[in-house]
């Protein structure tokens, strides 16, 4: 096979460039540059990692570049704990070759074999002394090349920097408040841009007067196209005055087009959708008992702490540049070139970091503001940020789900018969996927775009079907997805998508049916689950958690939770244990994960406790406010979030694999946290809190 057929691992198959990924640098360093960005999941610094170790480099000589369309690879969003296994690979792979070529030509500088070298933090030094070094070779033609596939990277019995803890990399200037941020770049004569919000959704801007506005101080431009308004001014503060303003002077044309909230679920069942059966599997095995239950998310909101941001400056009429924080850099390009009907190659994307969001949050959306408002800026630069009540009124929302399942048992108890439905908008209205912009403002323009409905990724991952199919061995089973086609409140991917309430449904259930055989939680699930490396999460989490000798007080309870996320990554079991007072709160989570090669041994497990603490926020507090016409979110006071004082205490447990690939993190405690707390509720209580969250009011309304 020639290099060129050759397959190559992660996102290097489709950038094989070497040059795209790593550059030498004669002043000791090393310039990596991925695709995926830094979110505040510490990717960066697991991937530096990588680098460093295939290269034999310290860490400190390797710089992590910001990923820009300008000249980094596409490797699509950062998404779907698909960082380390996919980016990683690539880099890996390109940073062995690169070591590979940089041996080659000091073996022949230095007149010796190429086994006869070996490297030390970049220096080559042969058996017989001589030496040189990276730098000293540095040259940008040995990489303009494409990666063959016939270098193999270290063995895992090699590595001394990968499987090490490393501090991260961006935390410094975060701790000690040094500009790092988006929100931190002032650029020349750069303008403050805020944008006024229909009133409402599916409002229509009717009349505005501009005049009080256009008189403030500082104001220098009012900017409307259709139901798209907004402002510029030479301050924030002019530009926020200057917003509100208009928004006082504002006449809208609405209507109700919000589902009724008290009956979300029937909205859901009844609404326009097409269906997919995932999975169907016959069986002979009969079912002497049959038991079914349905399960109910809300919308949910990414609630991002810190607030969307973008700049946007227009160099020539048709050549722009974007700072932004989203988490796809070319496919923010493809929708940006769609929205305002340019060229791709005439638009440039720099990514610069953002508040985490874990998901679609409008990190995009102000990105097509900033351009929109820029055209009027005479060519200055313009900075537009959303306002707290933007960002909670108008976030993409994380879809609500209607999760219907039914169980055969046998005699014995043994599952035979298993039925999943479910019942939601798609998760993903990310940009780039579509012949159409899934930006906000595109759809208030004057010649407006469609909204387009909500998708889901194919599978394997998949969206609302992520998870839908269980890991557990049920000789017959069916597994049917349901894709709501309205979407009158606008959807999008929100952490772990599908796979948090398919797997609070199958956990949750699967602790019923325990019950209803009358055996243990921990044996009900192995008996079900031949997979050695998921018994051996269960297994773990639950000896480190006790979970044998627990003992039964009231009020107190413990409950387990298990999934592989996707059912092709991590590995993840969870032991939660939680106490009945005004409210529920869980006092401890004790979680076991197999993730495959361990990278970054703290980086790993602070994303699995980051995971599981947002997931015991989702399950007790979490849920999006509407009326018939629009969200009812103003401030952190309409929307409840798990407080630090309510922080459970997390214990992770990481059984690493160093012969198994590397696979992402950050997404697989979720859905098992979810379960592990609905079961451990109802180990408490005595109560199935099927609806989430589980507030005071639920587990009233479910003691009948």
């Amino acid at each position: 096979m020639s290099a060129a057929e050759a397959k190559l691992p992660g996102n290097l198959q489709a950038n094989r460039r070497l040059s795209q990924w790593v550059r030498i640098e004669p002043a000791g360093t090393v310039a990596v540059t991925p695709g995926k960005v830094e979110i505040g999941q510490g990717i960066l610094t697991a991937l530096a990692q990588i680098a460093a170790e295939e290269l034999d480099v310290g860490l400190a000589r390797i710089r992590m570049v910001p990923a820009t369309t300008a000249a980094s690879p596409n490797e699509g969003v950062t998404s779907g704990s698909l960082s380390i296994q996919d980016s990683g690979a690539a880099i890996r792979q390109a940073c062995a070759e690169t070591r590979a070529i940089y041996l080659a030509e000091a073996a022949a500088e230095l007149g010796v074999a190429v086994d006869a070298l070996r490297v030390e933090d970049g220096e080559i030094i042969a058996a017989n002394g001589r030496r040189t070094s990276y730098w000293a070779l540095a040259d940008d033609a040995l990489l303009d090349r494409e990666a063959t596939g016939q270098v193999a990277p270290k063995p895992p019995a090699a590595h001394r920097t990968v499987g090490r803890s490393a501090p991260r990399l961006d935390l410094p200037d975060k701790v000690l408040g040094r500009p790092r941020f988006i929100h931190d770049i002032e650029l020349p004569g750069m303008l403050h841009g805020r944008v006024v919000r229909p009133a409402s959704r599916g409002a229509r801007l009717v009349t505005v007067d501009e005049a009080a506005a256009r008189a403030l101080p500082g104001v220098v431009a009012v900017v409307r196209d259709g139901s798209f308004l907004g402002v510029l001014a030479e301050h924030e503060a002019q530009a926020i005055k200057a917003a509100e303003t208009l928004a006082a002077r504002a006449r809208w044309d609405e209507r109700d087009t919000l589902p009724d909230r008290g009956a979300l679920a029937q909205w859901l069942r009844t609404a326009e959708r097409e269906t997919t059966v995932i999975e169907e599997r016959a069986s002979d095995a009969r079912a002497a008992r049959t038991f079914s239950a349905t399960y109910t998310r809300p919308y949910t909101a990414h609630a991002s702490i810190g607030l969307s941001c973008a700049l946007a400056h227009w160099t020539a009429r048709d050549a722009l540049t974007v700072w932004t924080h989203s988490q796809g850099i070319y496919n923010l390009r493809a929708d940006l070139a769609l929205a305002l009907k340019l060229p791709p190659a005439r638009i440039t994307v720099q990514h610069a970091e953002g508040a985490g969001c874990y998901g679609h949050n409008p990190a995009d959306d102000v990105a097509l503001d900033a351009a929109l408002l820029a055209r009027a800026a005479g060519g200055r630069p313009v900075r537009a940020q959303w306002s707290r009540e933007d960002e909670l009124a108008w976030d993409p929302l994380g879809p609500a789900m209607v999760v219907d399942v039914s169980a055969g048992l046998d005699a014995e108890g043994r599952i035979v018969q298993w039925t999943l439905e479910n019942y939601s908008n798609g998760h993903s209205s990310r940009p780039g996927r579509a012949d159409q912009p899934t930006l906000l403002a595109a759809w208030h323009l004057a010649e407006p775009f469609p909204v387009l409905p909500a998708i889901n990724p194919p599978m394997p991952a998949g969206g609302q079907q992520r998870n839908a199919v269980p890991l557990y061995d049920f000789p017959g089973r069916r597994i049917a997805c349901h894709r709501v086609l309205e979407m009158p409140l606008r959807t999008s991917a929100l952490r772990a998508l599908g796979a948090f309430a398919n797997v609070y449904a199958i956990e949750t259930f699967m602790d019923e049916l325990a019950a209803a055989a009358g055996k243990d939680p921990v044996e009900y699930r192995l008996l079900h689950l031949a997979d050695p490396r998921g018994r051996a999460v269960i297994e773990a989490a639950a000896r480190r958690a006790g979970w044998s000798g627990r003992r039964k007080t009231e009020g107190r309870g413990f409950g387990i939770g298990f999934a592989k996320y996707k059912n092709l990554g991590t590995y993840c079991a969870v032991v939660a244990e939680v106490e009945a007072e005004r409210e529920i709160r869980v006092r401890r989570l004790t979680i076991a994960a197999d993730v495959g090669l361990v990278v970054n041994p703290d980086g790993a497990a602070n994303q699995i406790e980051g995971g599981a603490v947002q997931a015991a926020s989702w399950t007790l507090k979490e849920a999006v406010p509407f009326d018939r016409r629009r969200v009812t979110i103003a401030a952190w006071e309409d929307y409840p979030i798990l407080r630090f004082s309510e922080v459970p205490a997390v214990d992770v447990e990481l059984l690493n694999r160093p012969e198994e690939r590397a696979v992402g993190v950050g997404e697989g405690a979720q859905g098992p946290t979810a379960g592990a707390i609905g079961n451990a509720v109802f180990d408490a209580l005595g109560v199935r809190v099927r609806d989430l969250p589980i507030t005071p009011e639920r587990i009233v309304a479910a003691m009948g």
